[in-house]
Parts: C-alpha cells; sequence; structure tokens
C-alpha cells in the first residue's frame, strides 16, 4: 500500500525542547518545539521554506496528485489556488503546521485534511482539521482527528482546543447543527473514499480502520491531535545577549510556560471527560502571533516561491 508518511524536511526548521507525559499512564503526549533561532530570532524565512513542499500534500487530493502527477507546474498552480482560496481565517497556518507533525514527527499518515474535505463537499467543515492514522507498537490502531488552535495567550489557546473537541465529539453541537460528531466525521470519510486514488486494499484497510470489523486482527481507538501556537514576550534587553546565551534563555523561558500550563491540560481533560483519549500535542510558541503569522501565509502563497520548486 502507498499510506506511508511523507518525506519532508519540515522539522529541520525546529529545536525539539522535549517530549512530555502529561498524565499517570504516559497516554497524553507533548512535544514542546521552537523555531531555529538565528542571530537572536526566530527563523521565520526557514520555516516557510520548508512548508512549501508539505503545503502541495496538505492542499491537494491524491486523486488531483495522480491526475497532474505528469505537469508539475499545473499541480503547483492548483495547490497555489486551493490553498489562497482557503486562507480566509486565522486557523488555516496552524491546520498546516498540525498536518506536518502528525506526518513527520508522529509519523501518522493522513487519510484526509479539512480542506480536501471542505472544497469536495462544498460544505463549511467545523469538524476536524485532519484525519490520520498511527499504528501503535501493539498492533493495534488509532484514528487521530486534528485541532488547531493559534490564540496569543497558551492558557487560553489550550481551552479553546478542549472546548473545540468537546463540541466536535457531539453529534449535535451548541448551534444545533447535526452536521458534527464523530460518526458525521467518519462518514465524510467514507463518502471521500470513492472520489480518491486509493487501492481496493487501500480502501478496505482505512474502511476497517474508520468502521472496525469483529474479524478485524487489530483494535482502533479514536484519539486526537492538537497544535497549539502562541504568543511568546521576548525582554527587549535580552535580545543583547551573545547568540548562544540568547538561545539558553529562550529555551528556557518556554519551557517554564508551559510546563506550567500541564495541570490546565490535565484539567480540561477531566471537565470534558475526555479520559479514553488519547492525546498527542504539539506546542510552538511565536513573536508577534498575527503579524508572524500573516508573513508566513504571504510567503506561502508568493507565485516565485512556489515555482523555485521546479
Amino acid at each position: 500500500m502507498n499510506l506511508s508518511i511523507q518525506d519532508f524536511d519540515f522539522l529541520d526548521a525546529f529545536d525539539n525542547l522535549g517530549s512530555f507525559t502529561i498524565d499517570e499512564y504516559g497516554k497524553n503526549k507533548l512535544d514542546l518545539f521552537v523555531l531555529n533561532i538565528n542571530a537572536n530570532e526566530f527563523n521565520l524565512k526557514r520555516l516557510e521554506e520548508l512548508l512549501i513542499d508539505p503545503m502541495i500534500d496538505y492542499s491537494l487530493s491524491r486523486s488531483v496528485k495522480e491526475q497532474y502527477k505528469n505537469k508539475p507546474a499545473t499541480l503547483t498552480k492548483k495547490a497555489k489556488e486551493k490553498f489562497i482560496d482557503y486562507v480566509n481565517n486565522k486557523g488555516e497556518l496552524g491546520e498546516l503546521l498540525l498536518y506536518c507533525f502528525l506526518e513527520t514527527h508522529l509519523k501518522a499518515p493522513k487519510i484526509l485534511s479539512k480542506l480536501e474535505l471542505k472544497t469536495s463537499t462544498s460544505l463549511n467543515v467545523n469538524g476536524a482539521d485532519g484525519v490520520h492514522f498511527f499504528k501503535l507498537a501493539n498492533g493495534n490502531y488509532q484514528l487521530i482527528f486534528g485541532e488547531s488552535k493559534t490564540i496569543i495567550g497558551l492558557t487560553d489557546a489550550i481551552t479553546e482546543a478542549f472546548k473545540s473537541i468537546d463540541q466536535f465529539k457531539k453529534e449535535v453541537n451548541d448551534k444545533g447543527n447535526k452536521k458534527s460528531g464523530l460518526p458525521y466525521e467518519k462518514s465524510l470519510i467514507s463518502d471521500h473514499l470513492g472520489k480518491e486514488t486509493f487501492t481496493e486494499e487501500e480502501k478496505d484497510f482505512i474502511l476497517k480502520i474508520v468502521y472496525p470489523k469483529k474479524e478485524n486482527y487489530f483494535k482502533v481507538d479514536d484519539a486526537f491531535g492538537i497544535f497549539v501556537g502562541y504568543e511568546i514576550k521576548i525582554d527587549e534587553e535580552d535580545k543583547k545577549l551573545p547568540n548562544e546565551d540568547f538561545r539558553n534563555k529562550i529555551h528556557e523561558q518556554v519551557k517554564e510556560e508551559v510546563k506550567s500550563k500541564f495541570s490546565h491540560i490535565t484539567k480540561k481533560i477531566d471537565e470534558f471527560k475526555l479520559y479514553g483519549h488519547n492525546f498527542y500535542l504539539y506546542i510552538l510558541p511565536l513573536t508577534e502571533l498575527d503579524k508572524n503569522r500573516e508573513e508566513i501565509m504571504k510567503g506561502l502563497q508568493s507565485w516565485n516561491i512556489l515555482m523555485n520548486l521546479y
């Protein structure tokens, strides 16, 4: 089967400050990343460059990529158009980053992205930001639903992420929308398979994960991948430090900020009674969050940058 992870260099844009378990059973894992620091500044350009390849894979379905596999310029153009059409809210960068972390760090291949769902159904998809699957060491699988939040305050971002997951799980949300919940989301996946270029073997495998059968040789549990982007404040005096001193100080500052929120994460899992799910959290600080998020998105929309792929 071709349902494998994509070979991106995405993680080269970051330093991983640690992988942490935030519960007594080791179920819920948090990975803390910071962008590479160059001359006492986060290297946004490096991230922008390393997002170009995954952006194409994230934006286009397998059927479109297969259709234009011998026309790279057309393929790039279609990815650019699809992505730009979707860049009308503040969530899109977080969704792309979550996809990249799940693919490259967790090694959980994408089944489909929110962008594919939205454009393939012509509906306002308010559910998961993407769907991946993950094979456990014991041979069982997890179906991972994505949720991303980029909000200035770290506590607020974590709170909103778990609140969204709680809403997502409900078959009728607070606005009376019945097109929500895990059963509905799984039906979208099932409906989408016929539009893709999966082999019959791949389709059968995905359906067994989405709708497990008693004769399956593996068990499947629903899990969640969460990306949280938040704003970090850096003291102006710290920017005058020698490069290595600055790098060490920022790394320690970020670790302290994030570790202080572990109890808040546990509190939210308890509050929404989400105990049965595994959570994979990816946290990334950015300076001047709104401004830099916009700059990254503008860079990804640049035709000249995209054409440099070929």
